[in-house]
């Protein structure tokens, strides 16, 4: 059956805007390898992984996203993640999945959570249950963008809480976030989780800065 809204607005890659089947094509597939790093993170609440250098293209393509209205980009971003089979197959060792959150003023300033809607589209095509009310964000904080090392820490202290600690104790969770800096956030995001009494946390993020 011929889907007319397909071809009024077929897909295209997210990175070269070519028609494609999918939201990224083989071409720029290809050409983001060289951005590939897999790069471990092993800290005292978490283990993680970085999957791509922060850069060029992908550095753009992620300013895009967040800051230029252009939430479209998220299922680029979560097709990239799910074509990388050692991610697969460490996603089927984890029960949820949740979104590292954003304040209610950032959201409605910008329209939307660019990690939940990435976290949402990966539960969606996998085993994951996705949970983005359970890890919320407690208070507003300056963008960490703007922050040395030293001031990133101090600005997420106790900025997150848990709600509806029953669907997460005893489970193993993958912790999403877009980009790791100084891994900061996701420290944070972590200690509170394990206060909250789950099993394994492991921090998914596309790219290392």
């Amino acid at each position: 059956m011929i889907n007319f809204l397909e071809l009024i607005y077929p897909n295209v890659c997210g990175f070269c805007n070519k028609i494609c089947k999918e939201n990224i094509c083989i071409k720029c597939m290809y050409q983001l390898k060289q951005y590939k790093i897999d790069e471990k993170y092993v800290k005292k609440h978490f283990d993680g992984i970085g999957i791509y250098r922060y850069k060029d293209i992908i550095r753009t393509k992620f300013i895009d996203y967040k800051f230029n209205n252009k939430p479209y980009l998220y299922k680029t971003f979560a097709e990239i993640i799910l074509n990388d089979k050692k991610i697969c197959g460490i996603l089927k060792k984890y029960d949820i999945i949740i979104p590292v959150p954003i304040s209610k003023k950032r959201k409605q300033k910008r329209g939307y959570n660019q990690t939940a809607l990435i976290a949402k589209y990966i539960a969606k095509k996998t085993n994951l249950k996705y949970e983005n009310n359970v890890l919320i964000k407690l208070k507003n904080i300056s963008s960490q963008s703007e922050l040395n090392k030293n001031d990133r820490i101090k600005n997420v202290k106790n900025a997150f809480g848990i709600k509806n600690e029953e669907k997460i104790k005893g489970k193993n969770i993958i912790l999403f976030d877009d980009i790791y800096t100084t891994g900061s956030t996701v420290s944070e995001c972590s200690n509170v989780l394990k206060k909250a009494k789950v099993n394994n946390i492991f921090v998914l993020t596309f790219a290392k800065d």
